[in-house]
């Protein structure tokens, strides 16, 4: 090569475009064939999991403190200049090994993304992308600075959570309103920044030569195994199956709470009037049970997570300046993930960890495979790895098992997930209703036009079991507060897929839970060289769109809720 490659990623942590570009015109230059290409692949490969890893430590780096001046413009670098040139050429490289024709057993569904991403590449978006990322760190900024008063201390919104299980109610009413308020007070700033961000994604969209931005991301994405209408028919099939029995799980609350009616500061609290699950006193705590949980679903899992708290790759307190929202993300040269969360000690925080293991333990499995490329599946089958182990692990969540909680205790927090995953569905479904509409018509541009469209969505899928009469500005501070329509558009629907995916493979470990996790671990070990349909019949699942379908999969769901009621 030009230039050797480095042997870390730090390497490239201080680096500009002028220091890396010449490692990728080495590639694009070398003379290749079917003789050579498999040793060309091994070096892109190794490329591009040296900047990838560079680029990961430095986006986790800023989101745990978005206040740090170098650390933003370390991020900025990455995403702004150095990501989209990056791309650039690896749209060069892909088309080099499709135009010369060359696959191979596993290479299969790799060679079709790179022929999707080679037809979707224009230069002129190249600038347009990095745009786009200075207006998502700008949207971080202005998230990771939100604070409110509460009883004469600063916190965060999201620190607010833990009230919204308090027995007083009109605590859990003043929560609910203040942490709304925290985003309505930048509503006009937020949606400034969604209003520039829309304008770059739908010139972005007509550039590629597509209508709109929602039919570029759907092939962007490489969704070849179901389309915007299937979406619709899931949101048709939520509405179906899934809303009846979201109706008989918020009147057991109600009846449980002795209200007439259910406001939204109602949903948290414990029904029958018991505390608040507090399942750990510190991050040590947190993480050290959390792996014991793990191990009793597969002992391989415990060992995961402590190599990742050993290298120092679990930031998951919140506190003033991190980010929102929590991820997962693979440093793709030394093969280990990291998690990033925001925990404030209660019971969603112990769902989120197992969540963000899921997606870990999905990076452990999948980087046994020899190049990157091979590795990273879609959204869809990433979450099913996630959404799975929340399910998988909550029959171990009590003190014999070195978890959380009394046996008591976990089942309440049992009880909780299962009620939440579908409760979750309408939530999903209009995430993915909203997004469609604002970047297939025309008052997608307009900010009261979007507000006014959340209200009618919200209306629509959560029907009228929750009293949000005078209510109208704090529902519409819900999706000022929802990340992926900022920082991932799009990436929603798939959580409502992979929830279906995940639901089955946990169907399956009532029958044998070793059977089931061993084919969750094999599906995981495919990564990314089989197509989506696939990877769920590999996980012991399909994909379902259909009312019928998901009708089977509530019931099961219900029937478990009554075994622990």
């Amino acid at each position: 090569m030009a230039a050797a490659l480095p042997d870390s990623p730090a390497a490239f942590g201080e680096a500009g475009w002028d220091e890396i570009r010449p490692h990728y015109e080495e590639l694009a230059e070398r003379a290749l064939d079917a003789g050579n290409v498999e040793q060309w692949l091994a070096d892109w490969s190794r490329l591009d999991s040296l900047l990838s890893e560079a680029a990961s430590l430095a986006n986790f780096a800023y989101t745990c403190d978005t206040a740090d001046p170098a650390r933003e413009s370390a991020q900025l670098r990455f995403g702004a200049e150095i990501g989209p040139k990056a791309q650039e050429q690896r749209t060069r490289l892909q088309k080099r090994l499709v135009e010369l024709g060359y696959s191979r057993p596993g290479l299969e569904a790799m060679t079709q993304r790179f022929r999707n991403q080679v037809e979707l590449f224009q230069e002129v978006n190249v600038p347009l992308f990095a745009a786009q990322s200075r207006l998502v760190t700008e949207w971080s900024k202005v998230n990771g600075a939100l604070t409110v008063e509460w009883e004469g201390e600063e916190k965060t919104p999201a620190q607010l959570l833990p009230y919204l299980e308090s027995p007083d109610r009109e605590q859990r009413e003043r929560a609910f309103e203040l942490r709304a308020q925290a985003y309505l007070g930048k509503r006009d700033v937020l949606a400034d920044i969604f209003d520039r961000l829309y304008d770059l994604r739908q010139e972005i969209a007509r550039n590629a030569g597509f209508a709109n931005f929602r039919d570029f991301t759907h092939r962007e994405k490489n969704r070849f195994d179901y389309t915007p209408d299937d979406c619709v028919r899931f949101h048709a099939a939520v509405e179906e199956a899934v809303l009846p029995a979201i109706n008989r799980i918020l009147e057991r609350r109600r009846h449980r709470l002795g209200l007439d009616r259910l406001r939204p500061w109602d949903l948290q609290v414990d029904p029958m009037g018991r505390p608040a699950l507090r399942p750990f006193q510190s991050a040590d705590e947190f993480v050290r049970k959390g792996a014991e949980v793990l191990g009793h679903v597969d002992h391989d899992f415990r060992a995961y997570l402590m190599a990742m708290a050993d290298a120092g790759l679990l930031d998951l307190e919140n506190r003033k300046g991190k980010a929102p929202g929590g991820y997962s993300t693979s440093l793709n040269f030394r093969k280990m993930p990291l998690i990033f969360m925001n925990a404030v000690g209660i019971d969603d925080d112990v769902r989120t960890l197992l969540h963000e293991s899921g997606h870990a333990f999905h990076s452990f499995e999948a980087s046994r495979l020899p190049l990157l490329f091979q590795r990273h599946p879609g959204s869809e089958m990433a979450e099913v790895a996630s959404m799975s182990m929340e399910l998988l692990a909550s029959p171990f969540l009590d003190l014999p098992h070195g978890g959380y909680y009394s046996e008591q205790d976990a089942r309440r927090s049992r009880t909780e997930l299962l009620e939440g995953t579908i409760l979750f569905l309408p939530h999903c479904a209009s995430v993915d209703a909203f997004q469609q509409w604002i970047y297939t018509d025309d008052g997608g541009r307009d900010a009261a036009a979007r507000d006014r469209k959340w209200l009618e969505l919200r209306r629509r899928f959560e029907g009228d079991a929750i009293d949000w009469s005078g209510l109208d500005q704090e529902r519409i501070a819900r999706w000022y507060q929802q990340p992926h329509f900022f920082s991932s558009p799009f990436y929603y629907i798939e959580y409502g897929i992979a929830q279906m995916g995940a639901l089955q493979v946990w169907r399956n470990s009532l029958r044998d839970h070793v059977e089931a996790v061993r084919s969750y671990r094999s599906a995981l070990a495919l990564g990314a060289t089989k197509r989506l349909p696939d990877l769920f019949a590999a996980a012991g699942a399909r994909l379902i769109f259909d009312p019928k379908g998901m009708k089977e999969i509530v019931e099961v769901v219900e029937e478990q809720l009554a075994l622990l009621s």
